[in-house]
């Protein structure tokens, strides 16, 4: 299967997997609450599957745009109501009533993630843990005394486990004032405390795949020999006859002396066939290879489907818990990636975080891709972000989205009687080009990014 067919499915799956979740959280507690459901909908546009069923006839749909999807509730300001139905309306609930249908959506992408984390949690996930593979003398790092070998422990004096961890917690500290707090451990395990100034580099240390490297921070250092530790199945180097322990010799007549050697030249040749010199049992033999094709950051890039081996220090280690620790972990981790997103949303607002990090459905779709060819953790884990992300969205007090309506019912509440028609409609139509000029923006920087690859 090829990877944009791959990129296709994974996209589909996952906006449709989410948006169920969200509409279904808003379903089950306008059901439980006695408000008539009259239809659910998966999608938008041409249905293309529907059934009417349950004791309120409620119309189940499968649409032909599945870009997103609603619940259409019983409601007396869109028409007269059978005597049956009154007070099934959802404009006749009480408010509480209303703001717990509204914030049931945002809730189940909440659930959704804990119940993916306790998942991945409990099936085992790879950490790799904090350990800095190398540093480039004259950076931000470098210049703050960050050598090779050190492990991050702390980053503003809060622990981290792994690299995931290190860099959240290196963003988060870094948009407060351009000044990160490390805590590493040396090669004798002593603790040592580290502070790197990159007040002047701050913002361009925000944009997108420019943190660690730009601070001069690199994970695997960059003369590892270019030796095969592991090879994807179905990807160009298992088709071309690549096996684990070969050592890239060249490409054609350009030699591969490490592993950064190897990867800028398989990612400048998307989709090309050359030959490739590897070095097997002390002997020299040369293969043709035709590079596959991926999109990593808005770019088109080459894929050979190869791993290196690990140098010391940087091996991931598989980490499992028993159900109460995965679920407390879960929990944490969703609460954790909610407040840290919550907090890069406003840091863009104030113009400490790059806009650039603000991805449309391009990204997301090219994310949904690469994580579902890496294997079932890794596009549980994307659906888990992406789900939380969903969450927040809608919480935005943004009049046509959950958040804006749950301001909307509040307003009610307050004043002791709905708000005018006029209200609402102008409320709607500022809601609808707000959230237009964040789709434009999103959709800018996914063009962009496609631009410059």
């Amino acid at each position: 299967m090829s990877n944009f067919l791959i990129l296709i499915i994974a996209f589909i799956v996952a906006i449709s997997v989410l948006v169920a979740v969200h509409e279904f959280g808003h379903f089950w507690v306008a059901r439980r609450l006695g408000i008539k459901v009259l239809r659910f909908s998966i999608g938008f546009g041409k249905p293309i599957w529907s059934r009417v069923a349950g004791p309120d006839q409620t119309e189940y749909v499968i649409s032909a745009l599945p870009l997103g999807g609603y619940v259409k509730m019983l409601d007396e300001r869109e028409g007269p109501i059978a005597e049956a139905d009154r007070g099934r309306a959802f404009n006749q609930a009480p408010v509480w009533a209303r703001l717990a249908v509204l914030a049931a959506g945002p809730a189940f992408n909440f659930l959704f993630a804990i119940v993916a984390y306790w998942a991945l949690f409990m099936l085992g996930v790879s950490e790799l843990r904090p350990v800095i593979g190398e540093i480039e003398a004259d950076s931000h790092a470098g210049r703050a005394g960050l050598v090779a070998g050190q492990e991050i422990v702390s980053v503003d004096h809060a622990p981290v486990e792994n690299w995931q961890e290190a860099n959240l917690a290196i963003v988060d500290d870094l948009v407060d004032d351009g000044i990160i707090k490390l805590t590493v451990l040396d090669e004798q395990g002593e603790p040592r405390e580290v502070t790197i100034d990159a007040v002047a580099d701050k913002r361009r240390l925000t944009e997108p795949g420019e943190l660690l490297n730009g601070l001069g921070i690199y994970i695997v250092p960059r003369n590892t020999p270019p030796i095969i530790g592991e090879v994807s199945d179905g990807d160009a180097a298992a088709a071309a006859g690549i096996q684990v322990g070969d050592r890239i010799v060249a490409f054609s007549d350009t030699p591969v002396d490490n592993w950064i050697d190897l990867r800028r030249y398989v990612e400048a040749h998307p989709e090309e066939t050359v030959d490739v010199t590897i070095e097997r049992d002390g002997s020299e033999l040369t293969l043709p290879i035709t590079l596959g094709v991926t999109r990593r950051d808005g770019q088109r890039v080459g894929l050979m489907g190869v791993v290196g081996q690990d140098p010391p220090g940087a091996r991931p280690v598989e980490v499992s818990y028993g159900p109460v620790d995965a679920a407390v972990r879960a929990v944490a981790m969703t609460g954790e990636m909610t407040t840290f997103t919550i907090r890069m949303l406003w840091r863009m607002v104030v113009g400490d975080f790059s806009l650039k990090n603000l991805s449309g459905p391009i990204t997301i779709a090219e994310y949904a891709g690469e994580t579902a060819r890496l294997g079932p953790e890794a596009f549980l884990s994307f659906l888990a972000i992406v789900s939380i992300s969903l969450g927040i969205l809608n919480l935005l007090p943004v009049p046509i989205l959950d958040g804006g309506q749950m301001v909307f019912q509040l307003a009610e509440a307050i004043k002791g009687r709905p708000l005018s028609a006029e209200t609402e409609l102008r409320g709607q139509q500022v809601g609808i080009f707000l959230l237009l000029m964040l789709m434009s923006l999103a959709i800018f920087n996914d063009i962009s990014r496609v631009l410059s690859g």
